[in-house]
Parts: C-alpha cells; structure tokens; sequence
C-alpha cells in the first residue's frame, strides 16, 4: 500500500472467468458467468476463442474472453485489453476487424476507456482530458450489463464495510466470510467505481442534502471512512511493513488512490459529441432498492460520526424521529442494487446521447443470467441496433 500505486503488485495472475463457483462443499454450484456464456454457445451460435492460437477463422462466430485482475487499476487492464485486441487482430490477419464487447459492471468501463483512449495511460495533472477514440478501431459495440457509468454510491459503502461474497445472488450464504474493509482499501478499482463528482450524493441527519467532496483524503479522515484510519490497521500496518513502513505511508496512498480514482473518472466523463464512434448498450435492472445517498449523522453520547449506508431508525440531535421507512426513501433509488438506472444511463453524463437500453428486475450479480436480458445482449451484437 505505497504511495507509489504501479509499485503494489503481488505475483498473482488472472486466470480463466468464473463460470460456476461452489462457495461451500455441501451446497451446489453457484452460476455466474456460466449461463451468459451457454448463451453465446448454444443460442448465437459462437465458440469459444483461443487469444494465442485463433483459429484462421476465428474472426466469425467466436468470443474471447478476457478475464483480468479486478483488484488492480481499471486504466491498467483497459490497455491490457487494448493491446490484446491488437495482437489478436494481427494474429488473424484482419487489420480492419472490430470487435463487439459485452461488459459486466467494472468490465464496462474498462471497454470505454480502451475504446477511447487505447494503450494511453492517464494524463497527469488537472487539465482538461480530450479521448482520442484510438480503441474505435478494435471496437464496435459496448453492451454495458449493469455498468456504473456515473459510479455507484454502494461501492463506498463497500470500501467502508466490506463486501458479501454471495451479494447479489438469490441464495445468501451468511456464514460465509467476505471480502473485509481491510482487503477492499488496498484494491484500486474500487475506489474507480466510487460516485463521479457530479453524481455524488450525501444527506445529513435530518436527511437534506450535505456537499461532501468525495476526493478530499481529509473529508475521509475526518469521518474515520475505510480500515485506513481503524487504529488496529494501523498498528498492523506497521508491525507487518517493519523498518521500511511508516503509518503516513497510508494516508499518502489513499490521497494517492482517490486522486486516481478522479481523474480515471474525468476521463471517462469526457465525451464531447453525440456522434461517438462507438455505440453503447445499456442492460441493467431497475427494480430494486439501490443505495445512492449514504447519510451522516453525529453519534453525540460517543462524541464520533456515522455514516449510515443502510437505513435505520435513529434520532436527530434534535430530538426528531426519523423512521426506517423514511430514512430508505430519502437513501435508495432504482436500480440492481448495486448499480442505479441513473448510473448505467449516464443521465448527467451522456446528456445529448440517446442510449439503447432495456431493464429487467434482477439484483446485479445476477444480471447476466436474465434470459430476456441475454436475448436482447445477443440481439444487440448479431444484428443491429437503430440508436
């Protein structure tokens, strides 16, 4: 956890997509990308493609699946991508090739920034960001399934709580373990999914709007947000980095990891013209109850902030009573339960882009196996779609 975020590496390796996994050994299988696949296979009429050796045709009726570290930089696996499509164009020999990609969450905005600005990598500083659409060339069509283009506000609340590994799926498990706060601070990408500032929305204690500056590492200090400021993780930080750690080595990578976060999002947010070389699907769901304003309050008898990204019943300062129900009108909006309709619509960001989209009611994690929502994914790549 260095300030010098291209430096935190480990020698783990992406290996294949997970199809199907077996969170215990009693329980059967959990489907989750196994069923999006079958469809390809069996309805569309595709194989499966190898990137290293493609078969000579393997430019007809064949998908690739590019499986990466989730935990890393998304601006790093959009170029690992990039360059990808590249070699295997060249493989195939077909120079004008392009491709068509069918995204789920993070993976969509791992597509638009290869699309849109190929193997570059962030620019630094503040200044304006122009996309080039170099990736235009490799690519086609995006179907985003359950994309959070303008962020999702549950990703704070994952980086602050921790996440459930069966989230999202029909069947919860919940003795199983999670991912913990503690893992989730020291993974990039979820930082990059954190509401982009136009769409970050906090309430205060009498559930109004509160302007809270997301990017600011003092506004996180000041609210004790994620394990970074837990005094245990701190300590632990310590004793395990020895003589080369040092405890403001934390707060200067989390000032480090927001300042990325940003300007990953300033670059995806740069689209200038309706006319984009690149058409964009858009699946997700709409249904469910999907947190969008956390609210903080000030916990008086143990003199410290909370922040709610669940509703409750609680008390102002004042004295008022402020119900569940309220508070969950005033916090959620409609969307999969991680990823809100605004979000995967981009409203405040694709304002004179008319996007395809279709809705579903199903939670985010399970998106991808909507039978409705498949056929309309395979629609969407096999023919074409009017915009």
């Amino acid at each position: 956890m260095s300030p010098d975020l291209a430096s935190n590496r480990d020698d783990l390796v992406p290996g294949k997509i997970v199809e199907t996994v077996r969170l215990a050994r009693l329980l059967p299988e959990v489907y989750v990308y196994k069923d999006l696949l079958d469809a390809l296979r069996r309805y569309a009429g595709y194989r499966d493609g190898d990137w290293e050796n493609p078969a000579a045709d393997g430019y007809q009726d064949t998908f690739y699946v590019f499986p990466y570290d989730w935990r890393q930089d998304n601006v790093t696996n959009a170029r690992a991508l990039f360059r990808r499509l590249e070699r295997l164009k060249s493989k195939l020999q077909r120079p004008d090739l392009k491709f068509n990609v069918v995204a789920h969450s993070m993976g969509g905005l791992i597509a638009r920034y290869a699309a849109m600005y190929g193997d570059v990598d962030l620019p630094e500083g503040d200044g304006p960001i122009h996309p080039t659409w170099i990736g235009a060339a490799h690519i086609s069509k995006i179907v985003m399934i359950g994309v959070p283009n303008e962020g999702s506000a549950d990703a704070f609340a994952t980086i602050v709580e921790g996440y459930s590994i069966t989230e999202g799926l029909r069947r919860r498990v919940p003795l199983l373990n999670k991912l913990t706060a503690e893992d989730v601070v020291r993974t990039p990408s979820a930082f990059q999914l954190l509401p982009h500032r136009q769409a970050v929305r906090f309430l205060d204690e009498n559930l109004q709007p509160l302007e809270v500056d997301l990017y600011d590492p003092e506004v996180w200090k000041r609210y004790g947000w994620s394990a970074i400021y837990s005094p245990e993780f701190r300590r632990h930080y310590v004793q395990a980095a020895g003589t080369d750690g040092h405890v403001d080595d934390l707060d200067l990578y989390l000032a480090a990891t927001l300042k990325r976060a940003h300007r990953f999002q300033q670059a995806l947010d740069a689209v200038e013209n309706s006319n984009l070389p690149v058409t964009l699907l858009a699946i997700g769901g709409d249904c469910e109850e999907t947190l969008n304003s956390p609210v903080i309050l000030r916990d008086q008898k143990r003199n410290r902030w909370l922040t709610l990204t669940r509703p409750r019943e609680y008390r102002t300062s004042s004295g008022l009573k402020i119900s569940k129900r309220r508070a969950t009108e005033a916090m959620y909006a409609p969307g999969d339960g991680r990823v809100t309709r605004v979000s995967l619509l981009g409203q405040d960001l694709f304002k004179t882009l008319s996007l395809y989209a279709v809705f579903g009611c199903d939670l985010h994690g399970q998106l991808q196996r909507n039978k409705s929502l498949q056929d309309n994914a395979l629609t969407a790549i096999v023919g074409e779609v009017m915009n």
